[in-house]
């Protein structure tokens, strides 16, 4: 039996086998996980495509955080195809190009906005849209990077983390009584989709090759997957408001 054995789990975010999610559901249908993928636009006939390189089929339903007739209808679209929720990974994140790579001091507020929605409040929208599905002893995990600290080049994206670790605590306090808990993966950079986008992001990929403790491998997303795939098991019972680090330790070095 895996760790997930009997677990009924949402996935955001898969959409390229480079995407920290796809190795997430990939380890969760390994170690015993029944799971929906979600996507939106344009972007469902990608996650459709790759989801069928999962060990085992599972739907796509759509799911746009922004768009509230989404939201309303999420727990029917997941009901199609699991009974419930024992929990949602949410690895998700947008920010346009004006909000990123050196335009901080130049960013106008409906570029941040997008930015705060879609990386941060989505957290929120999306956890209390699924709330009526989710079980007792449910987990919500996500994805974050250091967002302790400033960044080149990270920029809005970065003050966007700093909101997402923020609302995932406040979460965290608000839905512990349903016992349902709320916990972070801080993970180190990887050349996913998302890490490509950010122009410059070579910089904080070259501080990791020479500060880490540990070997970081910059494209190997296993670890964090990893990290996800603990914190949505039964091993972390009492574990919530959590940020764990999956980043070879740089955060625990100085300069």
């Amino acid at each position: 039996m895996g760790i997930l054995e009997g677990k009924k789990l949402l996935i955001t975010g898969v959409l390229t086998e480079a995407s920290i999610a796809f190795t997430v559901a990939r380890l969760a249908q390994e170690q015993g996980a029944d799971i929906v993928l979600s996507s939106y636009g344009r972007m469902m006939a990608i996650t459709e495509k790759i989801a069928l390189r999962l060990p085992k089929p599972c739907a796509v339903i759509e799911l746009d955080a922004t768009k509230d007739e989404d939201l309303a209808a999420l727990p029917e679209r997941v009901l199609e195809h699991l009974p419930h929720l024992d929990g949602i990974v949410h690895a998700i994140a947008f920010a346009p190009g004006t909000a990123l790579g050196g335009n901080f001091l130049s960013t106008e507020w409906p570029d941040v906005s997008t930015a705060i929605q879609v990386s941060a409040y989505s957290l929120k929208s999306i956890t209390m849209a699924a709330k009526p599905i989710l079980r007792p002893g449910s987990s919500i995990a996500g994805l974050t990077f250091d967002a302790s600290v400033s960044w080149p080049v990270y920029d809005w994206m970065g003050v966007a983390k700093a909101a997402f670790e923020s609302t995932s605590r406040y979460l965290a306090r608000y839905l512990g009584k349903d016992d349902i808990r709320v916990n972070l993966i801080s993970a180190g950079p990887l050349r996913t989709p998302a890490g490509k986008s950010i122009p410059g992001f070579v910089t904080m990929e070259d501080v990791w090759v020479v500060r880490s403790p540990m070997h970081w491998e910059l494209s190997d997303t296993e670890p964090a997957a990893k990290g996800i795939i603990a914190l949505l098991s039964d091993w972390f019972p009492k574990t919530t408001g959590e940020i764990i680090h999956v980043d070879g330790g740089l955060h625990s070095t100085g300069h």
